[in-house]
Formats: structure tokens, C-alpha cells, sequence
């Protein structure tokens, strides 16, 4: 049966990337493709959701990934992954993110030159790999390209494990016990990390999803607990609002971002299977519509912010433009897109 909890888990985060990259304008800790004064406010939004939503969307996809090898070779689940990820990575590398810089040159440095004399630049300007001042970027799609590179690594690990004696078994574990795991990805954090997403975190947390929160057993342990979570969840990002402006890099705040995390995780996963199981027109809608939601979502926020700023000063109507223009813009693009056969392949969109 189909896990619709999982599903809705999924578009909820992916909505929420509209809030979150237009309050990211209003950063205090770093810059972005347009940026406005810092606001405190906005920013809690970011520090509330930031340790944890991306690693949610990753443990999402390494129980996916179970799913999807009980019914596909690994042939098939490997052409799956170039068609789903690789490709929509590169076409979006090459139409999408190139705007978003054009924009970003624009307006950081004054740029007058054409959309086309800055691809140039966006391929041979490197710097940070940010791309918030101009110059390549993966942009927000290294999110794409991280699932794409450790699907394959993921793939390789699982059938070594399959073809081995090793038996992991984590059904009748305990939720206490699962807490403990946060220290696996702490561990594999320093791995490849670059820009501060490490490619080694995000696949330990994609193989915990594989082999321990795709059990259904352990799902109903966490429904159960879901509340005794919640409060340990809430009063971590309580905790972090508190010190986020006094917090510097070492290995007790990043033990506690990674506690902060893998709580996020298990709480919302047990909430989401008490109070997301279900299925209606809009969950539906969004479940075919996340992807896609997600490859256009940065690109339209980036040029509304642009001329947003032109116009209105008052940073309350500019989130709300951005916020509102953006979504308006990106469903339109999805509807027009999901309509074409070619651009349903450039951008992964099943049929």
C-alpha cells in the first residue's frame, strides 16, 4: 500500500521552500542572489527549519528507495534515477539557474551586458559556488544532484549488504533507542562537505531511511511516541532561537544541530502517519506537482524579488509579493510544462 503520509510529508516541505528562500532574502548570515536589509524576524522562520527539512526530504527518499527496489532491479532503478534526477539536473543547470545569476549580477554588481554575455560568465566564473554574486552555481538544484550521486553509492552499498551475511534488523527496536542514530550522520558530516551540505550526511541519512525508518514497525513505534518527540523536537528549536545569535562553529553546536535534526525527522514522521495518511484532490495535485514545484520555485523568486524591489520598499509587501508572486508563476509553469512531451522529459515529470 502506497504510504500517503510520506507523500504529503513531501509537498508540505517542498511548499515551504517559498517561505523559506524569500525570507532567505532577508538573511542575516549570509548573502543571496537578491538581498534585502536583515530582519530577525524572518530569520527564525529559517533557523526553526533550516538543520532539519532538507534531511527530511532526504530520509523521504532512501524509504522511497526501499519501495522502489522491492519492485525494480537495479537496472532499472539506476534508469529511473538518470531519467528522475540526472537529467531534469542538467537541463535546469543549463535554463533555469543561469536567471537566477543574471539577476544576481544585475543586481550585486551593476551588470548591464545581455542575458547571453552573462551565460558566459556563468560558465567560467567560479568562485564560492553560492552564485549569490553571479558565476556557476548548481543553485538550489545540488539538492537534485546530491539524490542522483548517492542513489548510485546507496545502490552499490544496499546489494553489497544483500550479497553479505550481515542481517540488520530494526523492527522490534525501540523509539528510545533510534535517538542514539543521530550520531551516524554527525560522524559522516566532515565527508565531502562542501558549502556546508555534506554529501556523506545526507547519505547516512538517506540510508537510515532505507534500512530503519522504512519499517513499518518502527513507523507505528513512532506514531505512538509522536508526542514524547514533539516536545523534545519543540524544545530543541526553542533552544536554537534562543543561542542561534550567539552560536559559533564547534563540535557542541553541531552535535546539537545533528540531535535537533534526527528529532525534527522522527517526530514528524510520527505525526505524519497519525494525522497525513490520507488522500484527496489537493494531495494529489501536489504529490505530481512537488518535483517540478521544486526545480522552478528559486528561479521565479529570484526575479520577482528583482523587480519587487524596484517597485515598493516596505519589506512586509515584498514578502508577500514574492512569496504569492512566485508560487502564481511556478504553477503556471508546471501546468505548462506537464503539458509537453519534451519539456515533461527535460524536467522529470511523469506522465
Amino acid at each position: 500500500m502506497r504510504k500517503y503520509f510520506l507523500d504529503n510529508l513531501r509537498w508540505i516541505i517542498v511548499l515551504l521552500l517559498f517561505p523559506f528562500h524569500t525570507f532567505r532574502i532577508y538573511s542575516v548570515f549570509e548573502n543571496f542572489y537578491i538581498h534585502g536589509p536583515p530582519n530577525l524576524i524572518l530569520n527564525g522562520f529559517i533557523i526553526f527549519i533550516g538543520p532539519w527539512f532538507m534531511h527530511l526530504l532526504f530520509v523521504i527518499a532512501g524509504i522511497s528507495a526501499y519501495h522502489s527496489l522491492q519492485k525494480r532491479n537495479s537496472k532499472e532503478f539506476l534508469k529511473e534515477r538518470i531519467l528522475r534526477l540526472f537529467v531534469p539536473f542538467v537541463f535546469g543547470l543549463i535554463l533555469l539557474i543561469p536567471i537566477q545569476t543574471f539577476f544576481a549580477e544585475k543586481f550585486h554588481n551593476g551588470f548591464t551586458g545581455s542575458y547571453f554575455s552573462q551565460m558566459i560568465t556563468f560558465f567560467t566564473k567560479f568562485g564560492d559556488l553560492s552564485g549569490y554574486t553571479g558565476g556557476f552555481t548548481p543553485g538550489h538544484l545540488w539538492f537534485i544532484l546530491y539524490l542522483f550521486l548517492i542513489s548510485i553509492i546507496a545502490l552499490a552499498i544496499i546489494r553489497l549488504y544483500e550479497n553479505s551475511s550481515m542481517n540488520l534488523n530494526f523492527n522490534n527496536t525501540s523509539t528510545i533507542k533510534l535517538i542514539p542514530l543521530f550520531l551516524i550522520f554527525l560522524i559522516m558530516g566532515p565527508i565531502l562537505d562542501i558549502g556546508g551540505k555534506s554529501l556523506g550526511a545526507f547519505l547516512a541519512i538517506f540510508l537510515l531511511g532505507y534500512f530503519v525508518l522504512s519499517s513499518d514497525k518502527i513507523q507505528e513505534n513512532l506514531e505512538k511516541n509522536k508526542w514524547y518527540l514533539t516536545c523534545i523536537f519543540l524544545t530543541c528549536s526553542v533552544i536554537t532561537l534562543l543561542i542561534f545569535p550567539y552560536w559559533s562553529s564547534g563540535i557542541f553546536i553541531d552535535c546539537f544541530l545533528a540531535f535537533f535534526t534526527w528529532m525534527a525527522i522522527l517526530s514528524l514522521i510520527g505525526l505524519g502517519k497519525k494525522y497525513l495518511s490520507f488522500q484527496n484532490k489537493w494531495s494529489k495535485y501536489f504529490t505530481k506537482a512537488s518535483y517540478p514545484i521544486f526545480i522552478f520555485h528559486q528561479t521565479w523568486i529570484v526575479v520577482v524579488a528583482y523587480y519587487t524591489f524596484l517597485i515598493t520598499s516596505s519589506v512586509i509587501l515584498q514578502v508577500i509579493i514574492i512569496m504569492f508572486g512566485s508560487f502564481i508563476l511556478t504553477i503556471i509553469s508546471y501546468e505548462i510544462v506537464k503539458r509537453i512531451k519534451l519539456t515533461r522529459f527535460l524536467f522529470g515529470i511523469k506522465e
